[in-house]
Parts: C-alpha cells; sequence; structure tokens
C-alpha cells in the first residue's frame, strides 16, 4: 500500500513541474533557475519526511523535535535582531507557538497512517497552491501580509487537496464526513499558520526567518503550514474524537 502511495506522491510531483515548466518558461533564466532549484529541495524535503514517517516514526519525533527548536530560535532570532522591538506582539506570537507546537508534538504520536495521510494532503495543497497561483492566480488575498497569495491559488490548491483526500482513503479509512472535515481543516490550518508566519515576518521587516534551507529560507518558512494542520489534526483525534 506505502509503495501505492509513494507513486501517487511521484504522479503528483510530475504534475507539479510540468507546472513550474508552464511558469518559469518565459521566465529570466536565473530566475527559472531558482524556482526550479526551489522545486528541487522541496521533493528532497518532501522524501526525507515521508521516509522518517514510513520507515521509522521515532525518526519523525525527532524530526518534529528538531523543527520545534529551530523554528522558536528563528522566532526569536528576528526579535532579537529588531532591538527586542515589539515585546508584547513576540510575547503573544510565543504562546501562540507553543500551543501549536504542542498540538503539532501530539499529532507525531498519532498512527503512521493518519500522519502519513495529513501529510501528503498538505504537500498537495501546499504545492499546488503555488502553481495554480502563479498560473491562473489574480486577485491578491493578502497584498501586504503575504502578495504571492491569490484567490486563484487558495481555491485551486485546496480543491486539489480535497480531491486527492479520496485517493488516500485506504491511509484513512473513516467515514467521508469525517475525511471530508478533517482534510478541510488541513487545508484552512495550513493556508492560517503560513499567514501568520508571513505576518511575523513583516513585523520585524524581514523577507525569511533565516537562510537555513536553500531557496525555502529558514525552518518556518517550510514548516509553518505543518505545525498548524498537524495542531488540527491532534485537535480532531483528542477533542473531536476522530
Amino acid at each position: 500500500m506505502i509503495n501505492i502511495i509513494y507513486y501517487i506522491i511521484l504522479f503528483y510531483f510530475l504534475l507539479g513541474g510540468v507546472g513550474f515548466y508552464f511558469i518559469n518558461r518565459k521566465k529570466d533564466p536565473e530566475i527559472a533557475r531558482k524556482s526550479y532549484t526551489k522545486f528541487a529541495i522541496y521533493f528532497f524535503i518532501i522524501n526525507i519526511v515521508f521516509f522518517s514517517i514510513v520507515l521509522n516514526p521515532i525518526a519523525f519525533r525527532y524530526l518534529s523535535v528538531l523543527i520545534i527548536g529551530v523554528g522558536m530560535f528563528e522566532l526569536f532570532r528576528l526579535f532579537h535582531q529588531s532591538g527586542y522591538n515589539h515585546k508584547w506582539f513576540f510575547f503573544i506570537s510565543s504562546i501562540i507557538y507553543g500551543m501549536l507546537s504542542t498540538g503539532f508534538l501530539l499529532f507525531v504520536t498519532l498512527q503512521k497512517e493518519l500522519i502519513l495521510f495529513s501529510f501528503i494532503v498538505l504537500s498537495i495543497f501546499d504545492s499546488f497552491s503555488q502553481i495554480t497561483g502563479q498560473l491562473w492566480g489574480r486577485k491578491k488575498m493578502f497584498p501586504k501580509t503575504s502578495p504571492n497569495k491569490t484567490f486563484g491559488g487558495f481555491i485551486g490548491g485546496g480543491l486539489i487537496a480535497i480531491g486527492s483526500a479520496f485517493l488516500l482513503k485506504s491511509l484513512y479509512p473513516e467515514s467521508e464526513l469525517k475525511s471530508l472535515i478533517l482534510t478541510i481543516g488541513v487545508v484552512l490550518f495550513a493556508f492560517a499558520g503560513d499567514l501568520a508566519a508571513s505576518f511575523y515576518k513583516r513585523k520585524f521587516n524581514v523577507k525569511d526567518y533565516s537562510k537555513l534551507i536553500p531557496g525555502h529560507g529558514g525552518f518556518l518558512d517550510r514548516f509553518d503550514s505543518l505545525i498548524a494542520a498537524g495542531a488540527w489534526v491532534a485537535f480532531c483525534v483528542y477533542v473531536l474524537k476522530f
């Protein structure tokens, strides 16, 4: 079953590669090169997380602790670089981040199949919201906070992610209603987590949290949506009893 799931992932990345080709074919070669580099590194990251979940869940737990720890460091780093400005904003942001991180740590203790289901849905939304947004997105949703987010990208990525959830039914064999609620929540929390991370950066007037991941920025630039979506799934299991 896992082999079939991985082939599904590869198929989506093939589609993503085609999408990036149409996005970049008329761009300046240097800009296109950076875009393809970002796509390649993202594929590498997806594989690391995927195989850590499938082959050794303990490895995924260690990876999750690393993500949370580096993320907290990046939040403090921007606060420190600002000369410790916006103290209350940093304090409130740290509390929210701590709550989401707690939920994320609960998420990584769930059944492997549910973790994998959530991660793949999230990755599909994350990838195709960017692709459909660049291909067809016109109306910006939050031009000051996150200028790259468009209604077309959000709707396109969301629809593809929700549709894909039914292809992954073997990983989450619950009712269609539960699957739909869980998937919509993953999409919304992933989007909200990404938006919140962007808002924090804008508050401190920076583009990226750090330069730890080439082409992506910092850990929070790459994993903000995973932390938020994971917290949502943990809430569904432990509170809503999914």
